[in-house]
């Protein structure tokens, strides 16, 4: 089964301004992202539009369904380091969040899902078929608006392309038999969501005219970001209690996903045998769901887990340390604090 990759859209849900999650306080900063994030929607709406009719539904499915939209949303915090309002810097967010779209479309697939984002899957709506196709569209329509930012920039988005293909093969390969379990899933979360989330950090500070020191920073930060952003919610799936974070508890142990807590309990010899067996696979009961998240929070395993994020959160703010001090940087520095907070 393959696994969704970590969504910060389902956690920001002040992400110019709300009572909880992220909010952006600086009111022109806020304003700046908020028209930003409104160009980018219709630029969106325009893209998939379609002479066959059916393709233009099918994918304002999902681009209608909502989300809060954080690939562009950070691809415009990183164009404040220099002209946030020149065109490529909107038209390369489109491109992030449309490729982003797709790849929901094919996972919804592969995981057999009926609802995404609230609302019916295109797969359940329509049938497997449609789903790909109109994935595949998705990546035609983003392929064709990045062809017009650059021979540069098709080829950094093609890399892109090919790091969110290799972390779904690897994860539906699996570790091999001489690879390190955690390195492995590290890798994987590093491919399928980080390496989006940075290159909307690298075309949105390039497009903006910030300096090459910036631009590679904004990389680097998008993708310790999205990788923190998965071991944040592989920490809430077990720790959170049910309804406290908008999450059910032991999704993961459902799915017979080994999510990082997992696996450092796994690799402690002092982990209890009974979390072994209850590990070994998918758990349909719910007493062996909270068997197994009790024996978890228990274990060694959730506090390495929170150990790894802080690590990552430390990286974050040594890359933000070295950028301006500008609201953006505030901001983002505010994103990086609450990735960690959501999971106390």
């Amino acid at each position: 089964m393959s696994r969704p990759a970590g969504d910060p859209n389902s956690y920001l849900t002040g992400v110019v301004a709300g009572p909880t999650g992220f909010e952006i306080t600086d009111s022109a900063l806020a304003e700046s992202v908020r028209q930003g994030i409104a160009d980018v929607e219709a630029l969106l709406h325009e893209s998939v539009r379609s002479d066959l009719e059916f393709a233009t539904r099918t994918s304002l499915h999902l681009v209608d369904a909502g989300g809060k939209r954080f690939r562009p949303l950070f691809a415009l915090l990183a164009a404040q380091f220099g002209d946030p309002r020149t065109e490529n810097v909107i038209k390369s967010a489109a491109v992030v969040e449309m490729v982003h779209l797709a790849t929901l479309y094919h996972d919804d697939v592969m995981d057999e899902a009926t609802m995404r984002r609230g609302a019916t899957s295109a797969n359940a709506r329509w049938d497997n078929s449609v789903a790909i196709l109109t994935g595949d569209f998705l990546f035609a329509q983003a392929s064709r608006l990045v062809a017009d930012l650059g021979t540069d920039a098709a080829r950094e988005m093609a890399r892109t392309f090919e790091a969110l293909v290799t972390g779904q093969m690897r994860e539906t390969v699996g570790v091999g038999r001489d690879e390190d379990p955690v390195d492995f899933y590290l890798k994987v979360i590093h491919e399928k969501t980080g390496s989006l989330i940075a290159i909307a950090g690298r075309f949105g500070a390039l497009f903006s005219g910030a300096n090459p020191e910036q631009v590679t920073a904004m990389e680097r930060l998008g993708r310790i970001l999205g990788t923190a952003f998965q071991i944040s919610d592989d920490v809430i799936d077990i720790a959170s209690p049910a309804g406290e974070s908008g999450k059910t508890p032991g999704t993961d142990l459902r799915e017979g996903v080994r999510t990082l807590p997992m696996l450092f309990a796994l690799a402690d010899e002092g982990t209890d045998v009974r979390l072994r067996e209850l590990l070994a696979g998918p758990l349909e009961h719910d007493a062996d769901v909270e068997e197994a998240l009790k024996l978890l929070r228990e274990c060694d395993g959730l506090t390495r887990a929170r150990r790894t994020l802080d690590e990552y959160a430390a990286e974050a703010r040594t890359e933000l340390a070295a950028l301006p001090d500008v609201p953006a940087r505030d901001a983002l520095a505010t994103l990086v604090d609450y990735v960690v907070a959501r999971t106390r």
